[in-house]
Order: C-alpha cells, then sequence, then structure tokens
C-alpha cells in the first residue's frame, strides 16, 4: 500500500459516499485509477466493506469513557474475555508501556459507568487502572 492508497483511505474514511470524481480530483488522478485502486484494494482486502453511521449510534453512548489496565501475572487473555463479555465495553485493546490493557466503555449514564468501573476494578488480576471520560469526539473511524 503506497502513499496514494493511504490517501485515498483516508478520503473514504471521511466520506465512503465520496464519487469518484470527488475523489480523483481530491488526489489528483483519474476516476479510473481511482476507480482500480479502490477494486485492488477490495480484492486484497486492504479494505473490507463500508459503513454508515447514524445519529442513532453516534448518541447511543452518552457517556463514553477509557479504562487503561494494569494486569498482573499472565491473567490477560482471561481478563479480556472477562471484559468481551460486559455489554458496556464496547472494545479492548492490548498495548505497551504502563498499560496492559486499553478498554473503551460506553453507558447512558455516569452512575452506569461507575458501576461497570467497579465491577472491572474487581476482576482479578487487575493490578491498577486508570479512567478518562471521553468528552467529545472529533473525528471517528466509526
Amino acid at each position: 500500500m503506497d502513499d496514494a492508497d493511504q490517501r485515498l483511505i483516508s478520503m473514504l474514511r471521511h466520506d465512503a459516499r465520496a464519487s469518484l470524481s470527488d475523489l480523483a480530483i481530491g488526489l489528483g488522478m483519474s476516476r479510473t485509477t481511482v476507480r482500480s485502486r479502490i477494486e485492488r484494494l477490495r480484492s486484497s482486502g486492504a479494505i473490507v466493506g463500508f459503513t454508515v453511521v447514524l445519529r442513532g449510534d453516534a448518541a447511543r453512548d452518552p457517556v463514553r469513557g477509557l479504562m487503561m489496565l494494569g494486569i498482573e501475572g499472565r491473567g490477560t487473555d482471561r481478563i479480556l474475555r472477562q471484559l468481551n463479555g460486559l455489554s458496556a465495553v464496547r472494545a479492548t485493546h492490548t498495548t505497551n508501556g504502563r498499560w496492559d490493557v486499553i478498554v473503551e466503555i460506553g453507558t447512558e449514564t455516569l452512575e452506569e459507568l461507575d458501576k461497570v468501573l467497579a465491577q472491572i476494578r474487581r476482576f482479578e488480576g487487575i493490578a491498577q487502572s486508570e479512567t478518562s471520560l471521553l468528552l467529545n469526539t472529533w473525528k471517528s473511524g466509526a
């Protein structure tokens, strides 16, 4: 995947319904080239689909947060299974650095978020945690 493919994907993330003409103008290439690049990216599996984000989806979780977790020992796989079983958990990410796992959480109220955080902190093997509320989202890959 070259720089032009990266720019094309970035444009599609911003507006997956952009016309081939608009994409071509933005990339400085022909419509035919843009079409063939999209087809090649789809065929190779780099692009697996296109999606629509509805207003209801964006408003689904009025309270959102990121919870960073430090895990003792070798309990990461078990803790990930537990986390992914919680309905308020939107995504889990393993990472390097200070934290072992970052958890994206979405709830209707702060009280619900507090309950979820407390539940996660009680998981065996959670050594430490830190949570940040998400105040506003300026760009989302969804």
